[in-house]
């Protein structure tokens, strides 16, 4: 007699991931610490694992702003700094010719 298989063991580890990353799985826990009732620290942790494309349909896409990620954030920083670089050397050269 042959014994039962379960989902997972006849699941690859490939398709355990797939679904995951298609559905996408929220890990979230609290750590707190109190001494005599008093809260002295709260730390909540929240893990999110999704693929990218579910995370842009969530309506998540920091990454997209972050300058430590994404080039095309780092290029728009750095034109806004320049431009205002190039703003105060303006007002700079108008308060010195008119003096």
């Amino acid at each position: 007699m042959s014994e039962p298989t379960h989902s997972i063991n006849a699941t690859g580890l490939a398709d355990i991931l797939e679904r995951v990353l298609d559905k996408g799985i929220v890990i979230a826990g609290d750590i707190k610490i109190q001494i005599a009732d008093i809260d002295l620290l709260t730390i909540k942790i929240r893990l999110l694992v999704c693929s990218v494309d579910k995370a842009m349909e969530m309506g998540i896409n920091w990454w997209q702003e972050d300058t430590y990620l994404s080039t095309k954030a780092r290029e728009k920083e750095l034109m806004m700094q320049q431009e205002t670089m190039e703003a105060r050397l303006e007002k700079l050269e108008a308060i010195s010719a008119a003096k």
